[in-house]
């Protein structure tokens, strides 16, 4: 499966990195009332930081994200499974397909960590670059009022060494 598919399935909510029940189930190939049944009676393996049900406010909200929705009549809220979440899922779902489906999203969430990883240094280098230039800039000013005065003060010695001398010319 293509990394961007994946990738595109992963949302923010509460802060965290999170797939949500249904793209699980449709990944794996099984129906996701399969997929729910499984964690509900494994669901001493799912702590809250490895899955949560997303209140309505939050499904909302993911409705409006993903203007073309393909979710059909869903009675309850969706099921929010974290990166250890997902990683839980491989001990209890065992077929061949969940078991190279759950490498495939794993790669995913480190390639999307790897991702903001780098974003951040690269902010950070604008962000120095940004600092570097205000300094240049500075230090440019400083040479263009030297330069300035310099002219200033060459006009002026040239005014006085123009003017016809007052006194004895001898």
């Amino acid at each position: 499966m293509e990394l961007k598919i994946i990738t595109s399935k992963i949302y923010e909510i509460r802060g965290q990195k999170v797939m949500l029940d249904f793209d699980l189930a449709e990944l794996y190939g099984i129906p996701t009332k399969v997929l729910k049944q499984s964690i509900n009676r494994n669901i001493k393996r799912f702590p809250e930081d490895f899955m949560f049900i997303i209140n309505d406010l939050e499904f909302q909200n993911l409705r409006s994200q993903i203007v073309t929705s393909s979710w059909g009549g869903i009675r309850r809220n969706p099921v929010a499974l974290t990166e250890h979440g997902v990683s839980m899922l491989a001990s209890i779902l065992r077929s061949e397909v969940a078991i190279k489906m759950n490498i495939a999203i794993i790669r995913a969430f480190v390639a999307m960590r790897k991702a903001i990883v780098e974003l951040k240094d690269v902010s950070g280098q604008l962000e120095f670059l940004k600092n570097r230039i205000a300094n240049h800039d500075a230090q440019l000013n400083e040479i263009y009022t030297a330069i300035e005065n310099l002219l200033d003060e060459k006009v002026n010695q040239k005014n006085w060494q123009d003017r016809e001398r007052i006194g004895f010319n001898g």
